[in-house]
């Protein structure tokens, strides 16, 4: 397993832990100060800081986890996830990382 995909497993474990447990502040402490969320089909965001990103985390939180399906290398701090909801559906975010940090995460539904 590459550094890389290392760092999808736990970004979604964390991601996953938070829907299980309803405490968003573990997984939303990975992201940068100054990172950036965004959904490509959804009328939500963006969110552009580590505080508006918590702030939609707690007032909209996801209700389900979520299973890897393949990670993608798109460069050495950036992969492109497709994922699975457990309830069904299929998603896609593309994460970078920058200094061990989430900077930019996009997510498309569907």
């Amino acid at each position: 397993m590459t550094e890389l995909e290392k760092a999808v497993e736990a970004h979604c474990t964390k991601f996953n832990e938070a829907v299980r447990t309803g405490d968003w502040s573990p997984f939303v402490a990975t992201f940068a100060e100054d990172a950036t969320m965004a959904f490509t089909n959804l009328p939500v965001g963006p969110y552009t800081s580590r505080d508006s990103i918590a702030t939609a985390y707690a007032e909209q939180p996801p209700t389900d986890t979520l299973t890897i399906e393949s990670v993608e290398e798109l460069d050495r701090d950036t992969a492109r996830v497709r994922f699975e909801w457990d309830s069904g559906g299929p998603g896609t975010m593309v994460v970078r990382w920058r200094a061990g940090e989430v900077y930019r995460l996009e997510i498309t539904f569907g």
